[in-house]
């Protein structure tokens, strides 16, 4: 795994004619598809993981210390701080201190979203619920 993951963000989605920039919400392949699905795998596969999505779905409420988070997920308070470390060190959550408490917040807007329709589309399989776009 790489120590940071270089994730879209809002200035990165615009080019220079106004237009989007290929990758951020464009099915086009550009040259730099094959790293944008790298990236994307790595993702994903630290969504894989029970405790991770969890703190990830506590973290799109709001920020939250690690205490907050362990109550949320029902993880040891150790197995919250490696999960938390290792989102960290992928660029998927950032901290700050307040005091004596390390707070935890997702990085970006998209992250949220991702968790959010990976928990709506277990909602689907869970209640039978027809597809739909």
């Amino acid at each position: 795994m790489t120590a940071r993951m270089h994730l879209s963000d809002a200035h990165g989605s615009q080019r220079s004619d106004g237009g989007s920039a290929v990758g951020h919400g464009s099915d086009g392949q550009g040259p730099d598809d094959g790293e944008r699905i790298a990236v994307a795998v790595e993702i994903l596969g630290l969504l894989a993981d029970r405790t991770r999505l969890a703190l990830l779905r506590r973290l799109g409420a709001g920020e939250a210390d690690v205490t907050t988070l362990t109550e949320a997920c029902g993880a040891s308070r150790t197995s919250v701080s490696q999960h938390l470390a290792r989102l960290r060190l992928a660029g998927l959550v950032t901290t700050r201190k307040d005091g004596r408490r390390a707070v935890y917040a997702l990085r970006h807007g998209h992250l949220r979203r991702l968790v959010d329709e990976a928990l709506s589309a277990a909602d689907h399989r869970v209640r039978h619920l027809p597809p739909h776009d």
